[in-house]
């Protein structure tokens, strides 16, 4: 009787962080596949089977409304998932739409013809799934024109962040960062398109520079939550405490969910 947040692995601790700051006495029931982590490189198919076993999963435990706080179900799963998969009561939002408003200026529920909006050049980092959907840059035309996206897939990044090996995550940032640079060398405003990436933000905003923007979701995500509650109340539930869900090995994943938030998370077998 809370509400779930569900991700691949970890990074949607960095979600649940924001939420938690934003909305403090609400429950979460936070869900992490990291037996299957990374989602990234998987096909669209394995991610929507992953992505509905998961769900269902936080739906059993009582949660009416779950966040996918994961880009890449998101982009490949969410609106199939909509279209059929969602039973009667239930709600499954994205982390897109939040990212989509605070880009364009607009709220979700706005379905005025496209216009044009202050950022021009946008460099997206994301995984190579989120990437090869093409969905941010589908939802974004929905109500942005002119608007030039330049994708770079960073390989490798989720994979160093759930290992812990932050030095080679920060050396593959920089790396993905001059790879997008070679392609589109002066971005307005940089997408961090993964849950993970916001542990990376620094790095990011180091090596685009003084004059990018950088768009990063939990925060964004966390006010939107709070926005829509306010309008669906019955979604929050009536469950008091925080469960932590994990389909990897619960000892090694509440280590690793430690060093992310920097304070003490149990996790137990999903």
């Amino acid at each position: 009787m809370a509400v779930g947040i569900f991700d691949s692995g970890l990074g949607g601790l960095t979600v649940l962080g924001a939420v938690s700051r934003r909305l403090p006495e609400l429950p979460l029931v936070y869900l992490g596949d990291s037996a299957n982590a990374p989602y990234g490189v998987r096909d669209p198919q394995d991610i929507y089977d992953l992505t509905t076993s998961g769900v269902q999963r936080l739906f059993d435990a009582g949660c009416d409304l779950v966040i996918l706080a994961c880009n890449t179900a998101s982009a490949a799963a969410l609106r199939r998932m909509q279209e059929g998969w969602i039973p009667p009561g239930k709600r499954v939002l994205g982390v897109f739409v939040p990212l989509i408003e605070a880009l364009t200026e607009r709220q979700w529920g706005d379905n005025s013809p496209p216009r044009e909006v202050a950022v021009k050049h946008v460099a997206l980092f994301a995984t190579p799934a989120t990437v090869s959907s093409r969905a941010f840059q589908r939802e974004l035309a929905f109500r942005a024109v002119g608007v030039d996206v330049e994708a770079q897939a960073c390989g490798g990044v989720v994979d160093a962040i759930e290992e812990g090996d932050m030095i080679l995550a920060e050396a593959l940032v920089r790396s993905h960062v001059e790879a997008l640079k070679r392609k589109m060398p002066r971005p307005d405003a940089a997408v961090l398109g993964c849950t993970h990436y916001p542990l990376m933000e620094e790095v990011f905003a180091d090596a685009l520079g003084p004059d990018v923007t950088v768009f990063s979701q939990p925060n964004l995500v966390a006010e939107s939550l709070a926005f829509y509650l306010d309008r669906h109340p019955d979604m929050v539930g009536t469950g008091t405490e925080n469960l932590f869900l994990t389909t990897g090995n619960p000892r090694a994943v509440s280590d690793h969910a430690t060093r992310f938030l920097r304070r003490r998370i149990d996790f137990t077998a999903a």
